[in-house]
């Protein structure tokens, strides 16, 4: 099951959040300790961001001992790539019309 674009949006709109998610991308699965050394925020508004990003499906989590382990989904952005490459469908047809059209306004 998809997440929304909406929801997807909204969650990856703040910028903490969106850089925490772009980290778990880029280093791999990380603890919150290692996410707030990161983030310059406090551990409990970095636990917060990891939660929200968990209910849209953007991180799991792998408890550990005394500590919980968080990684991206990437496949959780399927609904913002299915989007974008619509729009750059629909920007592609209209540019192509607007140069049918130029040209013949040339002739």
């Amino acid at each position: 099951m998809h997440t929304s674009p909406d929801i997807l949006f909204r969650t990856l709109a703040d910028p903490t959040r969106r850089a925490i998610f772009e980290g778990l991308c880029r280093d791999g699965e990380q603890t919150v300790g290692a996410l707030t050394a990161r983030a310059g925020v406090s551990q409990p508004a970095v636990s917060k961001h990891l939660g929200v990003l968990k209910l849209a499906g953007l991180v799991s989590d792998r408890p550990a001992g005394r500590q919980t382990h968080y990684s991206a989904q990437i496949g959780a952005l399927a609904p913002l790539m299915d989007w974008t490459r619509d729009m750059a469908g629909f920007w592609e047809a209209r540019f192509d019309d607007l140069e049918d059209l130029l040209k013949r306004m040339d002739q």
